[in-house]
């Protein structure tokens, strides 16, 4: 299976296009009580892959959400993301605090003291934009870069599975646009063990 053919699944999932703060967070909610909820049901064993198929599918969500490698690379840009939103929500309170200070002392000010500060908000209302637009383009660069690293481990293991099985075929269960589908062909579950596998297999030592 070619690597472009779970290209865009993975970015959707690695990164949610995130708009950096640009406006003061919204004060939150009182705490409410944690509501009961009910226990999830046991999972059930995968079915048995059907006997002489030559077609399968994997639901790339659930190996990048299940595979170790998978989970560490969204923590990746989920940390990235949370970095610079955080930064980001600093710049916009610096920005506000001078905004008001203008507001409420403007009229007693300097001349030169007024336009100090009206250039300064400015300044920051400029770096504020390129802040914004440098942060969301970090964020794509690597989530860009996991993405080309998952594919190059991942698509090993798709042949391997195929071959294995004897498939002429590994569809993409996101894009497949199945009807209905014998839940025996879901090879997902194989593909997660041996990516995990694959991912925590130690290296060789070198022979002496």
């Amino acid at each position: 299976m070619r690597g472009l053919a779970i290209a865009a699944t993975l970015a959707l999932l690695l990164s949610a296009a995130p708009t950096f703060a640009q406006t003061p967070p919204a004060q939150q909610p009182p705490a409410q009580p944690p509501a009961q909820v009910a226990p999830a049901p046991a999972p059930q064993p995968p079915a048995p892959f059907p006997q002489g198929a030559k077609i399968g599918f994997v639901n790339f969500q659930r190996v990048i959400q299940e595979s170790s490698d998978g989970k560490a690379s969204t923590a990746r840009v989920n940390t990235l993301m949370a970095k610079k939103q955080n930064e980001g929500t600093e710049k916009q309170k610096q920005l506000a605090a001078n905004q008001q200070k203008l507001q409420t002392s403007g009229s007693v000010m300097s001349d030169a003291a007024r336009g100090q500060l009206e250039k300064e908000i400015e300044r920051q209302q400029v770096e504020g934009q390129r802040f914004q637009q440098d942060a969301q383009a970090e964020v794509q660069e690597l989530t860009n870069e996991l993405q080309n690293e998952f594919i190059k481990k991942v698509t090993p293991i798709l042949q391997q599975v195929a071959t294995e099985k004897g498939l002429h075929a590994l569809f993409n269960a996101q894009e497949a646009g199945f009807a209905w589908v014998d839940p025996g062909l879901d090879l997902t579950t194989e593909v997660i063990k041996k990516l995990d596998a694959a991912t925590t297999k130690p290296a060789t030592a070198p022979k002496q």
